[in-house]
């Protein structure tokens, strides 16, 4: 039976395990453990197995999605299948975008955590004047303009292709060159052409076996990783901040567990249990790296247990994991509006109806050109607060508590993804037999 339990298809439940052992021995750590050098000691030699893991995925994304996106490309033999596939695609990323936006919105108006008593709202602000904290996000915010996002786009073509292939951070321009050339690999005939497709699906196949290979191991790095993370920051920090991680984990729960299942339900047609149980490794592995760009080989794979296609998970999957930032938008919206009422309590100058439907669509653009690794959209939300002429140092206050948001957001981004991958693959014809709803 034990035995039985080691096979593979438990691995969600493997990591579910290592994820509750991590908060246990996280919490005996801190109790019998005061000593700040021991500590230091203690989580440096325990995240050496989160490092590993997270490098050992890091390892396999960029042939991956070079490889997945020229295979998927390749593989739809017309123009018009490529186009027709991207634009429904963009379209529901767009879609789901805001409506996580907008859930957020009206969450952080109805609670209103950052609405309170003038001395509160003083002291959280005083808090972290002065502090490590505050001049760590000064130092990231300096010099940081609009123009960072029109360089998003800018760097979507590289001027070097063996360059963007040695980035794991240049997803997007990875991703244009795989189009590229998987595209113009449909224009070639005849031997040429298989030896090109051979090499494309070689490529991928090397990969997803190294892929299997490395989640055999996510329990061990999910409890690195949660240990560390909980031992470093603790939970004291939710003491003064409850109502705003409250208000986004509502938020989030909502976006997780209402609207992209009844996505599922009625456009993929697919049973929204049966769809989360085929993919819980993936969104077990986003919430314990925090990154949808390291989760992305971890991705493609369950995807496909479900049965969507390779045509169209390695074509979507990479896609939403560089542009398709549900959880990450939502975050951005709910921290901007939070700190616009502390701000309103502080200097009794309003937030208005305008301007929150600014940060709708500012939050919408500046989650798109986020990179898929963890904070990495404390720069944009940077970005909105200069825009609303907001104190942008006064991100400081969240710092405590953003990353274990942002590994609740982040399993939310790759939920998404999933969730227009199904419904993508159902647009096309296919069944998905195994969690297609009765």
């Amino acid at each position: 039976m034990f035995k039985e339990f080691l096979n593979a298809r438990y691995l969600a439940w493997h990591i579910l395990i290592a994820l509750a052992l991590a908060i246990i021995v996280a919490a005996l750590i801190r109790w019998r453990i005061s000593n700040a050098e021991t500590l230091t000691t203690i989580t440096s030699w325990i995240g050496i197995f989160g490092t590993l893991f997270i490098n050992a995925l890091k390892m396999v994304v960029v042939p991956l999605v070079f490889a997945a996106i020229a295979v998927g490309v390749a593989g739809m033999a017309s123009q018009k299948s490529f186009g027709r596939i991207g634009s429904k695609t963009i379209a529901l990323y767009l879609v789901t975008g805001f409506i996580a936006i907008f859930t957020g919105l009206i969450l952080v108006n109805v609670i209103q955590p950052g609405n309170m008593q003038i001395e509160h709202a003083q002291a959280l602000v005083d808090s972290i004047e002065g502090t490590d904290a505050q001049s760590n996000m000064a130092a990231r915010i300096e010099g940081r303009s609009w123009w960072d996002l029109v360089q998003i786009i800018v760097r979507a073509v590289p001027p070097n292709i063996f360059d963007a292939l040695t980035n794991n951070g240049g997803l997007l321009a990875i991703i244009f060159v795989a189009v590229v050339f998987g595209f113009f690999t449909t224009k070639l005939t005849g031997a040429v052409r298989e030896t090109i497709d051979n090499l494309w699906q070689g490529m991928y196949d090397v990969t997803i076996a190294v892929t299997l290979w490395i989640i055999r191991f996510a329990p061990i790095g999910v409890f690195a990783l949660v240990t560390v993370i909980i031992v470093g920051t603790g939970f004291s920090a939710f003491k003064p901040l409850f109502w705003f991680v409250l208000t986004v984990l509502l938020a989030l729960a909502l976006h997780f567990f209402v609207w992209l299942p009844l996505m599922q339900v009625f456009l993929a047609r697919v049973n929204p249990f049966k769809y989360y149980g085929k993919v819980a490794k993936a969104q077990l592995t986003a919430f314990s790296t925090a990154s949808s760009s390291a989760t992305l080989p971890v991705t493609i794979k369950s995807a496909q247990d479900a049965g969507v296609s390779k045509r169209t998970s390695s074509f979507v999957l990479p896609l939403g994991a560089t542009v398709n930032m549900d959880g990450t938008a939502l975050y951005e919206c709910v921290v901007v509006i939070f700190i616009a009422q502390i701000y309103s309590v502080v200097s009794g100058v309003e937030f208005g109806f305008i301007e929150q439907l600014l940060v709708v669509l500012l939050a919408l653009v500046t989650s798109i050109g986020v990179a898929g690794v963890p904070a990495a959209s404390l720069v944009a939300i940077t970005l909105i607060l200069g825009v609303l002429e907001l104190p942008a140092e006064w991100l400081a206050i969240i710092l405590a508590v953003d990353r274990i948001l942002d590994m609740c957001r982040t399993s939310t981004n790759v939920t998404s993804d999933l969730t227009i991958a199904a419904i993508v693959a159902r647009s096309e014809g296919e069944e998905l037999p195994e969690v297609k709803a009765a």
